[in-house]
């Protein structure tokens, strides 16, 4: 499933080529270094994969929203402590990932 995830993120990748603010992820970092396979804009992480699962920074509200409605999860980097404003969206959700990485784009953005 992980080639499944890997292929549909390379789709999203693909839809913010043209966008100027948008970084891509990068084919020179350390793989495994936090933030090198993410999409970024103005040097911001709002969207990357972790494990399959596309991980996106959106408002407490609004992660609050996708957990209750069984959307997602809260994300948690490996240390134990959860990131209250990041929110992992699995692969059964994989119809939801463009809508949603277009809210995290936004929210990073505004910041």
């Amino acid at each position: 499933m992980t080639d499944d995830a890997d292929a549909l993120f390379a789709t999203l990748v693909r839809r913010f080529e043209a966008d100027p603010d948008v970084t891509p992820p990068s084919t020179t970092g350390k793989a495994g270094t936090f933030g090198a396979d993410a999409l970024k804009v103005d040097g911001k992480i709002f969207a990357m994969l972790t494990k399959g699962e596309l991980v996106l920074k959106l408002p407490r509200k609004r992660v609050d929203e996708l957990i209750a409605s069984g959307t997602g999860t809260r994300f948690d980097p490996g240390h134990g402590r959860v990131m209250k404003e990041w929110v992992t969206v699995a692969h059964g959700e994989a119809a939801k990932w463009p809508e949603l990485t277009d809210e995290a784009l936004t929210f990073v953005a505004r910041r």
